[in-house]
């Protein structure tokens, strides 16, 4: 038998599909059943009890992981030249405006994050087809329009991400890679886990953080106890 299917079957034959792990113990098993040979990423599946098609039920914001999300970010402001400097001081990996519109509309999106100041928007706004369906479009909310375009750059590389409830209700975040020690990813997912609690619409109806499951790339998924999450 190959050695990584060996090594997958062992890690499955670890994992009790009926049991609910409570958040600590499941960041350390799902270290030990990752087999990829490369830093995985370690991704939550939050299925809550909304109904997106509803606009007072939609869940989304933003939440930065105390220890980051082990991926290096890169990130494009585009502004005004008075913001420039600022841009570049912070850290972005691309600044600019038209040449950068230009090159989106030909197709390139090879970045993470795009920041953009609001008088920019009608332009960036355009490019909605290209942004939207790459979840790359800035918007207000999440804090990808503003004219702190320094302190912006300074979240998104620092662990800031967004979410938002897809059109079935679950939440997909990544919380950090498996290289990460157990403790720290469980402080990341605890603190996305608290952030979207306290999300809550006051319209949602029964149980609302209906189960979490915790998985690495290709690993199989360990469900998270939820009751002590509350």
């Amino acid at each position: 038998m190959p050695k990584i299917a060996k090594k997958r079957k062992q890690a499955l034959a670890a994992v009790d599909r009926t049991k609910a792990y409570p958040l600590s113990d499941a960041t350390k098993l799902v270290k030990q059943i990752s087999t990829t040979k490369f830093d995985a990423s370690v991704d939550l599946s939050i299925r809550l009890g909304v109904d997106p098609r509803k606009a007072n039920q939609m869940v989304r914001g933003t939440v930065t992981l105390p220890h980051g999300t082990g991926k290096t970010m890169r990130v494009l402001v585009i502004c005004t030249p008075d913001k420039e400097a600022e841009a570049k001081e912070a850290g972005a990996d691309f600044v600019g405006s038209d040449e950068f519109i230009n090159k989106i509309k030909e197709g390139w999106t090879d970045v993470d994050v795009i920041i953009t100041t609001p008088s920019m928007m009608g332009k960036v706004g355009a490019l909605g087809k290209v942004l939207g369906p790459r979840g790359l479009m800035p918007n207000p909310k999440t804090g990808t329009v503003t004219m702190d375009v320094g302190k912006a750059v300074k979240d998104a590389k620092g662990g800031k991400i967004d979410f938002k409830v897809d059109k079935a209700g679950i939440i997909h975040a990544s919380v950090g890679k498996v290289s990460f020690d157990a403790d720290k990813l469980a402080e990341n997912a605890n603190e996305l886990l608290q952030t979207i609690l306290k999300l809550k619409p006051s319209s949602a109806k029964g149980a609302y953080m209906r189960s979490v499951y915790i998985s690495s790339t290709m690993s199989a998924s360990l469900q998270i106890e939820t009751k002590t999450l509350a």
